[in-house]
């Protein structure tokens, strides 16, 4: 699907927005100077989504996965390789990162981070267009990317939305992606909205 720029610029912007108030809840909640941003931005098929995150996505990945339906359907997650996921955990709680298991405690600081992470985003697109989601309850799971983002076989015909995200916290700088599938249509009507509001 071809996308103007400035539908790609929104979308961005959009998405740092989004991040940027889940930033400002982690600082209120957590206590420490946590800085969410965007800097790249992708629109792809499911064949180009799994052939970029594959080129970066050999390791173990950490996933926060977050289903949502209403005025379009799809599903959003926050996916880290395990070494970022355990950095992000200990620089959040000032513990020391453990590369090799995301113990309980570990997970569900993760899990609770991503979801702040994704209703923010999906709460900002929502303000800012008059749409309503109700969302399923996030789960979180490791594994490789065959196991965590099984996209063909549940979304064959979607569009994906790619953000890289960088988290600064204090002085660690580490950094996931954003990743939300649109189920066919879902994409189209987002773009709509955009239009709309663009005129």
């Amino acid at each position: 699907m071809e996308c103007k720029t400035d539908k790609i610029d929104a979308l961005k912007e959009i998405i740092n927005i989004g991040v940027g108030k889940g930033a400002d809840v982690l600082n209120a909640m957590l206590g420490a100077h946590v800085n969410l941003q965007v800097p790249c931005l992708k629109i792809l098929s499911p064949d180009e989504f799994e052939q970029e995150i594959q080129k970066s996505s050999k390791e173990c990945l950490s996933c926060i996965n977050l289903p949502f339906e209403g005025n379009f359907s799809g599903v959003t997650e926050l996916v880290f390789t395990l070494e970022n996921a355990s950095r992000l955990i200990a620089a959040l709680t000032k513990d020391q990162p453990n590369v090799t298991d995301m113990d309980s405690i570990r997970s569900g600081t993760f899990s609770e981070v991503g979801n702040i992470v994704l209703n923010a985003v999906m709460g900002t697109i929502s303000n800012l267009f008059g749409l309503r989601f109700v969302y399923s309850v996030p789960s979180y799971s490791e594994g490789d990317f065959n196991s965590l983002l099984p996209i063909h076989a549940t979304m064959p015909d979607a569009m994906v939305l790619l953000a890289h995200t960088s988290f600064r916290v204090d002085n660690f700088e580490i950094e996931g992606n954003i990743i939300l599938f649109f189920e066919i249509g879902s994409f189209d009507k987002l773009l709509e909205a955009i239009d709309t509001k663009l005129r």
